[in-house]
């Protein structure tokens, strides 16, 4: 397992995680690596995962009407430097996972890495782009970054892929 420091506001920890720690420990996961709480199986949370990068390239988009004022509050939780918290469920997801898109876990992992390369492809090119996340509503590519962080930090904590630490003070 793989101690991660938890600092969303720090783009160095951010990028070295989205770009090489969340692979490391990835590669860890097997069908039989059960979460520590909810109930989306190792392969549901990949897929998951695949999904809100899809999202963030705009390769899926989402509809969905967000009052400003929900907008506005929401988005501070993306420069809030605590982790998502174990039992957060987000309101628009059903209680029960998806089906499955893929044949198999390592069919989902594939997929995953292609959709996060993509995305740390977009970043440089085009960083005032902006696309939808369906609770934080549109997100220029530095926002994606902090939720994919956040919200990728808690999926390995949750399937028990890496030690989470409190960010170094000072």
């Amino acid at each position: 397992m793989i101690l991660v420091p938890f600092d969303v506001n720090n783009t160095d920890v951010r990028q070295h995680f989205l770009k090489q720690t969340l692979l490391d420990a990835m590669n860890s996961l097997t069908e039989r690596t059960e979460p520590l709480w909810g109930r989306m199986t190792a392969q549901h949370m990949v897929e998951h995962l695949t999904w809100t990068y899809e999202l963030s390239t705009g390769r899926t988009e989402v509809h969905r009407d967000i009052p400003e004022n929900l907008i506005a509050r929401t988005k501070k939780f993306l420069y809030d430097n605590t982790p998502t918290p174990h039992d957060f469920k987000n309101p628009i997801l059903s209680e029960n996972p998806p089906p499955l898109r893929f044949e198999s876990l390592a069919d989902s992992k594939k997929v995953l890495r292609e959709e996060m390369n993509r995305f740390l492809d977009h970043i440089p090119e085009k960083l005032e782009v902006i696309h939808n996340h369906p609770l934080f509503g549109p997100l220029r590519s530095d926002e994606w970054q902090r939720c994919h962080f956040k919200h990728c930090y808690h999926h390995l904590l949750q399937f028990g892929l890496i030690i989470g630490a409190a960010p170094a003070v000072g």
